[in-house]
């Protein structure tokens, strides 16, 4: 019987954990909340905003810190994303720290995505930076699977995906 899979969250061990958002014109704090929840359950929602009127649209920035990252985690491995995960989280990685952006629109309905370099996807995105002084090693735990063993995958390997967002091609 083999050992039950490590499950990683981010909070207490040594990874800081920011998440943002910035809700502008027509977003819709009741819509966004909905969103974010779906991938981060333990995010404090502000309770001072207002759903925005015709000449008063949305002006918002909603940022925590430190918020668990089991589900997100949890739904990278039920949505069988974790290379893509590893590679998404990674692109940016410098020193001690990444950037990386996930979809407003596709949280909205409980999947995870991940916008192409320089587009801005309809709806809009959360920014998620991590930083931790063994980050590359944590975020290669946090998406490991068992594919790996026949197949290792490590940050900026052979088959990260390209820089416009394409796969790589195995050989």
């Amino acid at each position: 019987m083999s050992a039950p899979l490590l499950r990683l969250t981010g909070v207490g061990e040594g990874i800081e954990i920011s998440i943002e958002t910035t809700l502008r014109g027509a977003d819709s704090p009741a819509k966004v909340a909905d969103s974010i929840l779906q991938l981060f359950p333990e995010f404090p929602i502000p309770s001072d905003c207002v759903e925005p009127k015709l000449g008063q649209g949305s002006n918002y920035n909603w940022k925590a810190t430190q918020i668990d990252l089991t589900h997100f985690l949890k739904l990278l491995h039920q949505q069988r994303i974790l290379d893509t995960a590893l590679d998404a989280m990674s692109k940016n990685l410098q020193n001690r720290t990444t950037v990386f952006e996930l979809s407003r629109q596709a949280a909205l309905a409980g999947k995870v995505a991940f916008p192409l370099p320089n587009e801005i996807p309809l709806g809009g995105v959360f920014t998620i930076t991590l930083a931790s002084d063994d980050l590359g090693d944590w975020l290669e735990a946090a998406t490991w699977h068992s594919g790996r063993d026949s197949v290792p995958r490590t940050i900026g390997d052979d088959n990260t995906m390209n820089a416009d967002g394409e796969a790589a091609t195995w050989i």
